[in-house]
């Protein structure tokens, strides 16, 4: 018999998103001061409205929750799991809505649907799009376009962590789909996560703009503005684009090389990213996060290469590059080799960390057949690293999958009595348990079946297998390239499967699971 929630529930979860919306209230700032000083009124008045919804709710509901009625504080009170995952999953629904208004006041989408699907597209760090007229939206809508990539790359969960200190809080860290610590204390974790963030949003912008100013010849203003703009979408893997023809605008391998580099950071986990830091500038490092580290937990650089995760997302970059090629090559669609190895290279890498950048038209990408297909879609689907802000499976995942799989069948070939070695290096040596193998396996099960899902309802309204797999696979790994399917033009069960398939491989299903629970008991239950 399920149990229904009580009234202490819901004040625990109320008071927790309360919270979450005042943090996006104080980011929705940001865009409001690049309206004024770029003088764009009417997006000016949508932001305003939309700060103004996240603050009045948010603290609309940090005040209900708290009332002098209530047997308990709500701010004191313990959020356990359970709560956590509820909070962690409504965020991800609530934000996007909301987040979606000056979208929707544009004038640059034909609806509310398609505003929220871009919303959430952002959020998601997907990068899939149903914008009209591009070219020609305000620098400020733009900019809150790239910035939804920040907040969904970073996390929204760890910006509250972050701000507010509590018991309860620690408990969303892994709703967002976030498998471990940095350290052991979770708001330290955060502050890793956000300095590392802003130490490549410095570096990151820096270096794109120097290329857009000397080598494209973009004016400072110009040049700075496209550089930000890619640096959200490279970094958090989220693939938005200034422009409508995404990277192919700029028409430079050395732009594409600066943007390439933030994408692959991007799909490396914070920890590894910690991890070099710790070795590299321990000084720096204690003086931003103000912690101590314990030297053994301080491994040295090339000790990360003996990590499952980094051997596992090498070999696979690597098979999926090779069939790529292969299946370029067999095609023809490039005359040169320079011109296949430059496309083939930066599409699978894209595709392969959950970028979605591309560098030719989906009217090209929809001819990749064969093995270059295949190569594309395998890519897509892995993802990148566990704990950044990449998508799909996650390298650690399959790299446990197949560890469990490979144990397995050496154990059959083996005498009876022999030892198997079960351990794997992961920062550390870590013992492969029955438990940990069965959960890398569902997750990786239930991506499968995503996909397979979502390009069943595409295939059923007459779109091709082939580009209807692509493109469902696209959506549920938050990846954002496109064969041309996604379109405002598309009907709207497909957008709204799209916008099911970005939300549960953002979240990789548990939160998801948790909320529809809470939900039926909260309707079911006695």
């Amino acid at each position: 018999m399920l149990i229904k929630p009580a009234a202490d529930d819901l004040r625990t979860i109320g008071f927790a998103l309360g919270k979450i919306f005042v943090v996006v209230a104080a980011a929705s700032g940001i865009p409001i001061l690049w309206a004024l000083l770029t003088a764009e009124w009417n997006p000016l008045g949508s932001f305003i409205l939309m700060a103004g919804v996240f603050g009045i709710l948010g603290t609309g509901l940090m005040r209900v929750s708290t009332t002098p009625k209530s047997r308990f504080s709500a701010e004191q009170k313990h959020l356990d799991w359970s709560h956590g995952m509820v909070v962690v999953a409504l965020t991800w629904l609530i934000v996007p809505f909301i987040g979606a208004i000056p979208f929707m006041l544009s004038g640059h989408y034909a609806s509310p649907l398609d505003a929220y699907f871009d919303a959430m597209s952002g959020l998601s760090t997907t990068g899939l799009a149903l914008i009209q007229d591009l070219d020609h939206l305000a620098s400020s809508l733009n900019f809150w376009r790239h910035l939804l990539h920040f907040l969904g790359g970073q996390g929204i969960i760890i910006a509250a962590l972050l701000l507010f200190a509590g018991r309860g809080m620690t408990t969303l860290f892994q709703g967002e789909g976030r498998d471990d610590r940095v350290l052991p204390s979770v708001q330290s974790t955060a502050r890793v996560i956000w300095a590392v963030s802003l130490l490549h949003l410095a570096v990151g912008v820096l270096a794109l703009g120097v290329v857009a100013k000397f080598i494209l010849g973009y004016h400072w203003d110009r040049a700075l503005f496209h550089a930000l703009m890619i640096f959200f979408a490279a970094f958090d893997t989220g693939g938005f684009a200034p422009q409508s023809t995404s990277l192919g605008y700029y028409h430079s391998a050395i732009f594409e090389a600066v943007t390439a580099v933030l994408m692959v950071a991007g799909a490396l986990s914070f920890g590894f990213h910690f991890r070099l830091w710790s070795k590299s500038d321990k000084r720096l490092r204690r003086k931003i996060l103000d912690f101590k580290l314990d030297e053994r937990d301080r491994p040295s650089r090339w000790s990360l290469l003996k990590n499952l995760e980094t051997r596992t997302i090498l070999s696979t970059f690597g098979a999926t590059m090779v069939l790529t090629i292969v299946g370029l090559a067999a095609l023809g669609t490039y005359g040169s080799i320079a011109g296949l190895s430059r496309q083939g290279f930066f599409q699978i890498l894209s595709a392969h960390t959950g970028t979605g950048f591309a560098t030719v038209p989906s009217s090209e990408l929809v001819t990749w057949s064969g093995l270059a297909f295949g190569g594309m879609a395998l890519a897509m689907a892995l993802g990148g690293m566990a704990s950044s802000t990449a998508g799909g499976v996650k390298a650690l995942r399959v790299g446990i999958t197949v560890r469990a799989i490979g144990d397995e069948v050496r154990g059959d070939l083996l005498p009876e009595g022999a030892l198997v070695d079960t351990s794997y290096y992961q920062y550390g040596r870590h013992n492969l348990t029955p438990e940990i193998a069965r959960s890398a396996m569902v997750v990786s099960l239930l991506f499968v079946a995503l996909f397979l899902a979502g390009a069943g309802v595409a295939f059923a309204y007459g779109v091709p297998l082939q580009q209807a797999l692509f493109e469902s696979v696209s959506a549920g790994a938050s990846v954002g390239l496109s064969v041309g399917v996604t379109s405002p033009s598309m009907p709207a069960l497909l957008k709204l499967t799209y916008i099911l398939e970005m939300y549960l491989g953002r979240l990789e299903f548990v939160a998801v699971f948790v909320l529809v629970g809470f939900l039926y008991s909260l309707v079911r239950g006695r």
